[in-house]
């Protein structure tokens, strides 16, 4: 059996295609200008100094305390002037001489002169002889002999006449208030103008009340019964209480 062959290259795969060639990025116009500014600026020796200096002398060697500061020359003459020679005391002039001091007399007619220290008082508290000072243990009544021991302070006696005062214009305030709403006290002719004019408040309400009919057959009927009945009750106790009481007082409202 006869084989055919396949034409050459049938099964390579199709090349593949080129991938775009990758560009340096930005580049500036002025790059080389740049470049020629860098290398015309950039000196020689620069990490090394200068080519030349100047080699100090042999001579300039650095000597023991020169560089400490120095005083200025006196000056003998100044312009051909001469100076003054240095004053001499005159003959008339004594030193004064210092007086030898005896101390040990001194003292001792200081001791005997003086006053003698006051004992100080102790506390002996155990068989061994220990002792304290009583003055700043609190055992010797050294506050109650001061000559201001009982005595207020100003400050106390200022705030308390502050308080004082402050109390005094709040009862004021408080007695002003109570003035302003104090009740009135009706005076005998208006107590008797009143009463009088309750009672013939009442003798008109009582007729009106007696002209009822007798039969209170309706709800009205009844209504009015009762609003009668409570303003003769009404009126029955202002009167007794008037009557009662001969000063009547009256609030302001």
């Amino acid at each position: 059996m006869a084989t055919q062959s396949a034409p050459e290259g049938a099964c390579e795969p199709p090349p593949r295609p080129k991938p775009p060639a990758k560009s340096d990025g930005y580049l500036s116009k002025l790059r080389e200008l740049v470049k020629h500014e860098a290398d015309k600026n950039k000196s020689q020796w620069k990490t090394m100094g200068p080519a030349k200096v100047a080699v100090p002398s042999p001579n300039d060697f650095l000597q023991k305390r020169s560089k400490e500061p120095k005083l200025a020359p006196k000056k003998k003459e100044e312009d051909g002037k001469k100076l003054l020679p240095l004053s001499v005391p005159p003959r008339t002039y004594y030193p004064v001489t210092r007086i030898k001091k005896n101390f040990i007399s001194k003292n001792a007619l200081a001791v005997m002169t003086g006053e003698p220290k006051k004992p100080r008082h102790f506390c002996v508290d155990t068989r061994q002889g220990d002792k304290y000072l009583l003055e700043p243990s609190g055992l010797f009544p050294k506050y109650i002999n001061k000559k201001n021991y009982g005595i207020l302070p100003k400050y106390v006696i200022q705030r308390n006449e502050e308080m004082k005062r402050e109390e005094e214009e709040y009862q004021a305030s408080v007695l002003e208030q109570l003035k302003k709403k104090a009740m009135k006290v009706l005076s005998e002719e208006e107590r008797t103008n009143i009463l009088k004019a309750l009672k013939k408040n009442w003798e008109e309400i009582n007729r009106a009340y007696q002209g009822l009919p007798i039969v209170t057959d309706t709800r009205y009927k009844q209504m009015h019964k009762e609003e009668l009945e409570l303003k003769l009750k009404q009126l029955e106790h202002d009167i007794a209480a008037i009557e009662k009481h001969k000063c009547v007082y009256i609030a302001n409202v």
